[in-house]
């Protein structure tokens, strides 16, 4: 599915002058090192990253008590619950508890939607005042930590399924579709690097976006920013957290809040 060579996926996205970033600069009012976050432009609306839950749960058990259990645990953690294999769960059982970013965890996990965890936890989607992030679903935090049925939004990133669609949509509602002129901008912080002066840009179309996932000479993150050319809209995903910002025409906005694929939402407190 995925086959463009890296010597072709590098060869789409170009590194662009930093200088590109000026605008964004001002438009946000900061200095970009978590992800330049925009206004709404007039509109906006926020893309809430991908959770999944495991088909053999609800388990009465969190990811840090799995997680003390399987090193304790003299069988490798196989007979801790039964039918669940620890690599499942662990990206690398003996340092962390944490799923992989960005990828579909698995064959036995299925989409769950935050939705969906709203009703099963009580807790709003969206707690007014606050973004999409680690304070989200307090009642899991209270209740020692996320269940070790939910594999959690990624934090920075978006899952690749998320990133495809969303390029799809913006590809459908640009005037230019797929030849849209485009940039991303990538957070030092994301990145294998020290270099916190100079802002890490590449240009392409909106049709190589894709590619950006696999992008040889990135860390697999999806940018912190992808912006057309002509500044009609701006994408915003914030190193911390959990949701990617859309600002751009109402049409394009409301296109994302309605399609049956993405789960976003306005959040008023933050347009």
């Amino acid at each position: 599915m995925y086959e463009t060579s890296t010597t072709a996926t590098a060869g789409l996205w170009p590194i662009a002058a930093p200088a590109e970033t000026g605008w964004l600069r001002e438009l946000a009012d900061d200095d970009g090192l978590t992800g330049f976050m925009p206004p709404a432009l007039p509109d906006a609306a926020w893309v809430l990253h991908r959770m999944h839950a495991h088909e053999l749960g609800p388990f009465d058990m969190t990811y840090a008590e799995y997680h003390r259990a399987f090193l304790n645990s003299k069988s490798g953690g196989h007979e801790i619950i039964p039918g669940l294999d620890p690599a499942e769960v662990f990206e690398d059982p003996a340092d962390t508890f944490a799923p992989s970013k960005g990828e579909h965890p698995g064959r036995r996990w299925h989409r769950l939607r935050w939705a969906e965890l709203a009703r099963r936890t009580g807790d709003p989607v969206a707690a007014e005042g606050l973004l999409p992030g680690h304070r989200s679903f307090p009642s899991l935090r209270a209740a020692g930590g996320w269940p070790l049925d939910v594999a959690g939004p990624s934090e920075g990133t978006l899952e690749r399924a998320d990133w495809d669609r969303l390029i799809e949509i913006l590809t459908e509602h640009a005037p230019q579709g797929p030849d849209t002129r485009c940039l991303a901008y990538y957070t030092p912080l994301g990145q294998s690097t020290e270099e916190f002066d100079t802002p890490h840009v590449r240009a392409g179309r909106l049709a190589d976006a894709k590619a950006l996932y696999d992008h040889p000479e990135e860390d697999h993150w999806t940018p912190s920013n992808l912006w057309a050319e002509d500044r009609s809209w701006v994408l915003c995903t914030d190193y911390d957290l959990w949701a990617t910002k859309l600002a751009g025409p109402s049409p394009l906005v409301e296109a994302l809040l309605h399609d049956r694929d993405i789960e976003a939402v306005r959040l008023p407190w933050a347009h």
